[in-house]
This record gives structure tokens, sequence and C-alpha cells, in this order.
């Protein structure tokens, strides 16, 4: 009986709509910083997990390719260019990041939130009803 409570208790939070989804800014070879709203994306649920922006310094300027990414390429690609981001021409540098829309325009530091996960205002009730059951089956 607390299989199948469990188990129907967790069909019922990945039906909620608390899958991990993630939006980015997408462009390619951009001159400009394509931060806008034309360009954001909604990535890949659960697979891309991450938002990628390369730097590339040209002959011509300052060129821009930002990206949905899984974690691990973009953590691999960031750490094999870290050497060529030297802000000088033919530089390249690549960041990752995993917040909705970070890999937009440099913004003013602020506190990061401490929460792993961010809950919107329509998944906040499904999510607390899934932990207030599941741990009263904990105890069942």
């Amino acid at each position: 009986m607390r299989l199948f409570t469990v188990t129907t208790l967790l069909l019922f939070f990945f039906s909620s709509g608390l899958a991990l989804q993630i939006q980015c800014y997408q462009c390619e070879e951009m001159t400009h910083d394509c931060s806008m709203p034309e360009f954001i994306v909604n990535c890949t649920v659960n697979v891309q997990d991450m938002c990628q922006k390369e730097v590339l310094v040209k002959d011509d300027g300052i060129h821009y390719r930002k990206s949905c990414a899984s974690s691990g390429a973009c953590l691999i690609a960031s750490s094999g260019y870290q050497q060529f981001c030297t802000g000088k021409l033919n530089s390249v540098c690549i960041t990752c990041c995993n917040t909705p829309l970070c890999n937009g325009p440099r913004q003013k530091k602020r506190p990061q939130p401490s929460a792993a996960i961010t809950l919107t205002k329509q998944q906040l009730p499904a999510f607390s009803l899934f932990m207030l059951l599941l741990l009263s089956c904990s105890v069942c």
C-alpha cells in the first residue's frame, strides 16, 4: 500500500508541471548582444539544463553565440576554452549558467538565492501537497 501511495504521489508530482525546463537566449554569430525577447527559447526539458554564452573577439568586433546546452557539454566546452579567454583579438570566452535567461546581458551582482529549484506560484501548492503527503506516508 505504501509503494502504491508513493508511486501515485510521484506521478502527481511529475505531471503537475514541475519538470526542469529553463529558458535561454539563442542566437548565432551576432555582432550585438542578442538579449531581446525574440531570441528567447524554451530548452529541451530535463536535457538542456543550462544556458551557454560564447563571446568571440574578431577583427570586426565582438560576436555573440547563445544557446541552450546540457550541463556536461557546456562545462566541458567552457573549461576547454578557458585558456583562450583573454579579451584580446581572437579571444573566445564560454560561460555556462543554470537560471532562466542567465546568458543575457551582464547584470549587477546580486546575492544568489539558496534554493536549487525555483517554483512558480502555480507549482507551489502542488509541491507543498506532495511534500506533505510524502512526509505523512513516511510515518505510516
